[in-house]
């Protein structure tokens, strides 16, 4: 500057400033002190600073010397070569000088927005980023039509540096909330971002607004099957379905495997079940990466604001509610909240305590029901059910305690005592030298997804020098149904592989059981006890029965009927052509000892060994079967 006073007047202005952009103060009051205090350095001068978005269009960051209307109507105009000077300079990012604003053609569509003011001139710069990128323009307007003078030119520069420190700085605030905000993955906003969104929503109007949140139910079997790049795309993909297919509301990757989405547009809620399906529908879509195929499966719980919701968090645990639900009772589908589901996931609770408990305390055994040759009643095997001793000494049945199964981790526990107390009863029957041919354990689909069933079969049995072939694994229909991507099925083949036999049980209680003989290897199928229970000529069981094992002996597949009540029903289904039958005409459930002796007195093959005949079960015992 030509004067101290000049120089130290600009510097004691920039420390003014920096001291604003230091303490955090928001960019639009930075720029309107910068713009107030910088006309004090041109004659009849007043400066604007313009800023640009990602798609050209302008915006006034500030301009406290021009009227309202003068901003508003410079809000979104496309920068280009004659679009002012602001717009010009940022067009070719380099500076722009108008010494007669009514004759320049570049103003010559804002030259009517200028004049009236009472500005006949205006230069201006292009403020760049830190890559030299034009970010936004510095103007400086003159009441005479004039160029600026040198001291005007060097305080402009000046100027400029603050203007592009301060929005420098602004940026990277900007960028580090987004990322705090944004999840690295998906690109979508992430929890935090989500909780956010969730305290500003109202509760006054019933209705007007929902929660759906959606899990990736086999995330982790294809990490570890096809490995993390794999879990990695499917999570991607799955955002980017959800943001397509919910466009209209925000999604939120809200942990590892979830996502939740706010459902604001009415004709999302006004059908929540369409909208879950569509959702699933496009979530459920193959995912291809690597070369590999693999096919996502997903669950959703949702919730919408009621009248006694007063805060949005209770809409968020009702959500929860209905997704962990969801998860243990219809896997892969939708559900929606209903106030029931507290109490039913509190009876699960207790459920899982005392199940757990029990475990630990070791009041976890094996009760075994004998499967019987329908042309000699000698028993071919057995199948272990699970039961459970209180703490009063009473035994109690699965189906007494079937909410835990829904749990992982007791669902995983209890076939793994399961599995070690068949182990060490064959061991025995084997050593006592009985003639113990097979000994079928149920399994759920649980065990199937953590991925290593065959790795603790394997070490179990080999643990107590127990072939294989001895065992029988079932899993049911309904495990199977809905396993799009084959884990069962390849689990099973495993198995077998092993030397295991696999069974499926309650054969034709589920959907598309026919099917399920082609799709899924088993060696054995269970009919279940619903087609044996009005066994009598003439009725339809009877052609459903006969076309069943038809069907199963051109497979080459074994078959046990399941529910066999009376010793009419054993010759009826022998006359049929079954050949193994299941039931309380035979026995009940019995505990090791017992079926140790039943082993001796009846086993295929034991030395003198009887036909176990219905007069060896009590009466009260040949009621109506209940499978647990």
């Amino acid at each position: 500057m030509a004067s101290g006073s000049d120089s130290w007047q600009m510097l004691e202005f920039k420390n003014q400033v920096l001291e604003l952009i230091a303490r955090g103060v928001l960019l639009a009051e930075v720029l309107k002190e910068l713009c107030e205090g910088a006309s004090r350095f041109f004659d009849d001068g007043a400066v604007t600073v313009m800023g640009v978005d990602d798609a050209g269009l302008m915006h006034p960051l500030a301009a406290p010397a021009f009227p309202l209307a003068y901003r508003s109507a410079l809000e979104g105009i496309p920068v280009g070569p004659y679009v002012g000077s602001c717009g010009s300079a940022i067009y070719g990012n380099q500076m722009v000088e108008v010494e007669d604003i009514e004759t320049d053609r570049r103003w010559s569509l804002f030259r009517n927005l200028a004049l009236p003011l009472g500005f006949q001139a205006c230069t201006s710069w292009p403020i760049r980023d830190e890559c030299g990128a034009a970010v936004g323009a510095m103007a400086v307007y003159l009441k005479d039509k004039r160029l600026l003078g040198e001291k005007e030119r060097e305080a402009a520069s000046e100027l400029i540096h603050l203007c592009e420190l301060a929005i420098a700085w602004q940026t990277r605030i900007s960028h580090r909330e987004k990322r705090a905000t944004i999840d690295g993955l998906t690109g979508l906003p992430n929890r935090r971002a989500f909780d956010e969104a969730l305290a500003q929503l109202r509760c006054e109007l019933p209705g007007s607004w929902a929660l759906l949140v959606m899990d990736v139910d086999n995330l982790k079997i294809i990490n570890d099957t096809f490995g993390h790049d794999a879990g990695d795309a499917l999570l991607r993909e799955t955002g980017a379905r959800l943001a397509r297919t919910l466009s209209y509301d925000t999604t939120f990757r809200t942990g590892g495997d979830e996502f939740t989405t706010i459902l604001q547009d009415q004709d999302c809620l006004f059908d929540l079940n369409a909208t879950a399906s569509r959702i699933l529908e496009a979530a459920n879509a193959p995912v291809r990466h690597d070369g590999n195929m693999f096919l996502p499966r997903m669950t959703i719980g949702g919730a919408v604001l009621t009248p006694q919701d007063v805060r949005p968090e209770s809409v968020r645990r009702n959500a929860d509610f209905a997704l962990y639900h969801a998860k243990e009772t219809q896997r892969g589908e939708f559900v929606r909240y209903w106030p029931g589901i507290a109490t039913r996931m509190k009876q699960r609770q207790d459920s899982v305590r005392e199940v757990l408990q029990a475990l630990e305390e070791e009041r976890i055994t094996a009760h075994y029901q004998p499967l019987v040759r329908l042309e000699s009643y000698e028993i071919v095997g057995f199948e272990a059910l699970c039961r459970m001793t209180s703490t009063s000494g009473e035994i109690i049945p699965a189906s007494m305690f079937h909410d835990a199964f829904a749990d992982a981790r007791v669902a995983a526990r209890l076939t793994d005592c399961m599995l070690a107390t068949v182990a060490q009863d064959i061991r025995d029957w084997l050593d006592a030298g009985l003639p113990i041919q097979h000994v079928s354990v149920n399994v759920t689909s649980t065990d199937f997804y953590l991925g290593d069933l065959k790795q603790r079969i394997r070490a179990v049995f080999a643990g107590q020098k127990v072939p294989l072939r001895h065992l029988v694994i079932e899993v049911t229909e309904e495990a199977y149904i809905g396993q799009r991507d084959d884990v069962v099925a390849s689990g099973i083949r495993e198995l077998q592989l092993d030397g295991g036999l696999v069974a499926l049980d309650d054969f034709g209680t589920g959907f598309a059981a026919l099917t399920h003989l082609l799709n899924v290897p088993v060696d054995i199928i269970k009919i279940d006890q619903s087609f044996t229970r009005d066994l009598a000529p003439g009725h339809p069981s009877m052609a459903i029965l006969r076309g069943l094992l038809q069907i199963a002996r051109d497979l080459k597949i074994q078959v046990v009927v399941e529910g066999v009540e009376t010793m009419n029903h054993a010759r009826i289904l022998r006359e049929l052509g079954a050949r193994v039958g299941q039931g309380y005409a035979f026995s009940r459930p019995v505990d090791r000892n017992a079926a140790t002796q039943l082993l001796r007195d009846h086993g295929q093959y034991a030395p003198g060994a009887r036909p176990l005949r219905a007069f060896l079960a009590p009466s009260h015992l040949r009621r109506p079967q209940q499978k647990v």
